[in-house]
């Protein structure tokens, strides 16, 4: 049942999927015949929440508003925003001419700052997280309506056996986030866990918490993003595949403005997709979890 406060759904959809070799955001499942996002706004219904914003590119504009938009729950209120390289503030707008790909995360969700006037879950469209983290965000802002939120995963449900993964792993303080680090090439060994941290490779244990982009953000959230475009842009080195990133920009609101961020395990499982070759596999372990 829906309840007044419900938080909206920010699905972030507009990447290019270089690795993937297209929209892998509209990539239908086999068997299933539906994409993740599709999956993901399900359970995000189911949860009681109502309104949804996509963020997309152009190129996928079309099969969305024809073929995905038909199948979602007709209840669901759907707003479609496009983001694009040449949405900069005016006086950086020469950065977007040799620019070819998207500006990252943090960049997608602040094309849709004018949508969002309350608490939203923002996901991304190609990883799907289980329907029990939609009910446990949306009990979290019934309970703290003014503080963000995460629902990050156990590290071990997060592996891959077709070799090493980055995560984004998290470090508490009690149940608050203060910051999360980067690890790269994590997979499981004979020894445990291990991953690298800064070329060093460590251990990590199962119960490590890895950041998977499931956030529960307010609308204060927005006006730390552009100003951290901004200074993102003012420091720009040329780099044109430099990408501004949402966990970023959240540890720096955590660092600077004090905030609060409470993280909750994850009760399921999370699957990802990157290559095409791993969506059978995907569709297999998607319809056994639901």
């Amino acid at each position: 049942m829906q309840q007044v406060d419900s938080p909206m759904l920010v699905v972030l959809a507009a990447g290019l999927g270089s690795r993937f070799g297209g929209g892998k955001q509209i990539a239908l499942l086999p068997n299933i015949n539906r994409t993740i996002m599709e999956l993901s706004i399900e359970d995000a219904y189911k949860a009681g929440i109502r309104e949804v914003v996509l963020v997309i590119n152009g190129q996928i504009k079309a099969v969305v508003e024809q073929d995905i938009l038909p199948r979602l729950p007709t209840q669901m209120q759907i707003t479609l925003v496009e983001q694009s390289i040449s949405q900069v503030p005016k006086q950086f707008a020469s950065y977007a001419v040799p620019r070819q790909k998207p500006w990252g995360t943090g960049h997608a969700l602040l094309c849709a700052k004018a949508q969002i006037n309350k608490p939203a879950i923002v996901i991304t469209a190609d990883d799907y997280y289980g329907p029990k983290a939609y009910q446990q965000m949306v009990e979290h802002f019934q309970r703290h309506p003014d503080n963000m939120a995460m629902v990050a995963y156990p590290l071990v449900k997060t592996l891959s056996q077709l070799g090493g993964v980055n995560r984004g792993i998290c470090q508490l303080n009690g149940s608050k986030l203060t910051s999360v680090k980067e690890y790269t090439d994590i997979c499981q060994t004979t020894q445990g866990i291990v991953g690298r941290y800064k070329g060093q490779q460590q251990r990590l244990p199962a119960s490590a918490l890895a950041s998977m982009t499931f956030w529960g953000i307010t609308p204060e959230l927005l006006d730390s993003l552009e100003l951290g475009f901004e200074e993102f842009l003012r420091n720009y080195d040329n780099g044109v595949k430099k990408e501004y990133y949402l966990p970023n920009c959240i540890e720096q609101c955590i660092v600077s403005r004090n905030m609060d961020l409470i993280v909750y395990s994850a009760e399921d499982h999370w699957y990802g997709v990157t290559f095409k070759e791993e969506l059978a596999a995907v569709a297999g372990k998607i319809n056994e979890q639901r």
